[in-house]
């Protein structure tokens, strides 16, 4: 892992963005943003199509490097670090599309997730059997204990690739829940889900804060679950925070609605 100073958090903050920049090109995705993501919080991220709500999540989530500033997790600087480093201290991100093992079951790209198994070893597969076979029973144990919590163990033998799309998203909730994650970066978990199904994913990631102390940061459009779910709301544009609050205050804020003008976004 990279060789970070750590910063002495003071408060419940979980996340930190200090005055990121971020260039493709001529063009400058992210200029100077700065905002926090609280401990145990659902924080929402809006804002219209260029506004940097893609860029910001991969610079948070390691997918790209900065071009300056700094990002603090739970008080380290984790600027720079891979993402598969930051999956490792509990930071997950899901994605627009969601990416499964299409040709494995539901409760195969569970018991996936979890890394260094023992039975990855070929040495270790053939020395010490039983301890492999026990941990796989945990594994699977521990995958139909999240299927139940999301109230998908119905699915747990069907192809991944033949869930719609609202079951993948839970299904990716699922994988996250295999590591115990810390805070999950969710891209737009409402796009193209079914309102009866979306309102089960809403539910989900409810009882996860609630119920196990996640924190989320989703980027979504649809405002109303956005407004049902998030507390703060960030607004983005141009790169920049444009503006913080909650629903009721993105809604009257004239710079937001100067923003959205013609939109659609904020109703």
């Amino acid at each position: 892992m990279s060789d970070k100073k750590l910063k002495i958090s003071t408060n419940d903050t979980l996340i930190t963005v200090n005055n990121i920049v971020k260039r493709f090109g001529g063009l400058v995705a992210l200029n100077d943003c700065n905002l926090d993501i609280r401990d145990k919080s659902i924080t929402g991220i809006i804002g219209p199509n260029g506004s940097g709500k893609s860029t910001l999540f991969n610079v948070i989530t390691g997918h790209l490097k900065p071009d300056s500033g700094k990002v603090y997790y739970d008080g380290q600087d984790i600027t720079g670090f891979e993402s598969y480093e930051l999956f490792n201290l509990g930071m997950l991100r899901t994605f627009q599309i969601a990416h499964e093992f299409s040709n494995m079951t539901v409760l195969e790209n569970l018991m996936v997730v979890p890394e260094n198994q023992k039975g990855e070893s070929l040495l270790y597969s053939l020395i010490y059997r039983k301890e492999i076979q026990k941990e796989d029973e945990e594994i699977k144990h521990k995958a139909f204990e999240v299927l139940k919590f999301l109230k998908i163990d119905h699915l747990k033998n069907e192809l991944a690739g033949n869930l719609s799309g609202g079951q993948k998203k839970l299904l990716e909730l699922a994988r996250t829940m295999m590591v115990d994650a810390k805070i999950v970066f969710l891209d737009e978990v409402g796009a193209g889900v079914h309102k009866t199904l979306l309102n089960d994913i809403a539910d989900s990631i409810i009882r996860l804060n609630e119920e196990k102390g996640y924190t989320f940061c989703m980027i979504e459009h649809d405002f109303s679950l956005i407004s049902r779910l998030c507390d703060p709301i960030i607004v983005l544009a141009e790169g920049s925070v444009l503006f913080k609050g909650t629903a009721a205050e993105v809604k009257e804020n004239p710079k937001v609605i100067e923003s959205y003008l013609g939109k659609g976004v904020v109703k």
